[in-house]
């Protein structure tokens, strides 16, 4: 009994990963109304969020559902962070997400730890712990990539305030640096606040972070933004169904690892990723997903 009971075992979890495998590249774009966002009533603003790319060589599925999103000609795409998952890969990726803007049509960028160096292998358990990161693997060109999405349309907000023009209003948005590598320093809420930008009046107040690090979530709400977007957990990667993500691979509680939810009385919004390390390139019960965020006054 004991050598069938191990075969069926392995086929079991032979067929598993076979379907964590697939799952990895069965996107989806998903569609979210939030209401009460934007400071004009009657007023709409159309923005796709897109994050976790983690772009490796080989991964032209990935490429081609970006490109798709295109048709969306959303007001405003926000990419937030870990971009990269791979050396040399820059102009691909900023190839990638480049055809989602347009005249009128901005986009913004905050850095993962992922955009700044490159991936190894970590064990899985070390994710369920939520720690800080010291450092990653190989430095990668994040200038040029910075410079290359630029030159594409988008503006890196990085520890300051800002703003953009978009033709569905303005936008005056904060940044925060990833809080996953332990180096980094949350600025205070007056840093990060639309004041900061000059443009208190804009239509939509924005709060920008890679990893949903509680301190990141307070720092973003404190300075006065009514729409928060992060990535980071992937959406926990492997969910077990009617229990949900058993890792945010930060402080967030995991029942807002991904989707829309509120955190204090602001709307959050942490998409679950297109991506995944080149590591660990299985998904469950967690489809890779872009989001179209469909914001009211």
């Amino acid at each position: 009994m004991v050598l069938p009971a191990l075969g069926l075992g392995a086929a079991v979890g032979g067929a598993l990963l076979a379907y964590g495998v697939a799952e990895a590249r069965w996107y989806r774009l998903r569609h979210r109304v939030l209401d009460g966002v934007l400071r004009r009533p009657g007023a709409s603003m159309r923005v796709l969020h897109v994050s976790d790319v983690h772009l490796a060589r080989g991964q032209d599925h990935r490429v081609r559902f970006l490109r798709s999103l295109a048709e969306l000609e959303p007001d405003l795409t926000v990419v937030t962070g870990d971009l990269l998952g791979d050396v040399g890969v820059e102009e691909a990726a900023a190839d990638a997400v480049g055809a989602l803007t347009g005249p009128g049509r901005p986009g913004l960028f905050v850095l993962g730890s992922n955009d700044l160096y490159g991936p190894i292998w970590k064990s899985p358990t070390r994710y369920l712990t939520g720690r800080r990161i010291a450092v990653e693997g190989t430095p990668l060109a994040t200038e040029r990539l910075l410079g290359l999405l630029e030159e594409r349309g988008y503006t890196t907000v990085r520890n300051t305030a800002t703003a953009v023009e978009t033709r569905a209003g303005t936008v005056a948005v904060g940044g925060i640096d990833d809080p996953h590598l332990e180096d980094t320093v949350i600025p205070a809420p007056d840093v990060l606040a639309p004041a900061a930008s000059g443009e208190s009046d804009a239509a939509l107040h924005l709060g920008l972070v890679h990893a949903p690090y509680v301190a990141a979530l307070d720092a973003l709400s404190d300075a006065g933004h009514d729409l928060l977007l992060a990535g980071h957990t992937h959406g926990g990667q492997v969910r077990l169904p009617g229990v949900g993500a058993l890792t945010a691979n930060c402080d967030l509680p995991l029942s807002q690892a991904r989707g829309s939810s509120r955190w204090r009385d602001r709307w959050l919004h942490v998409s679950p990723g297109l991506g995944h390390s080149k590591y660990t390139p299985v998904r469950f019960a967690c489809r890779p997903e872009a989001t179209l965020l469909e914001l009211r006054g």
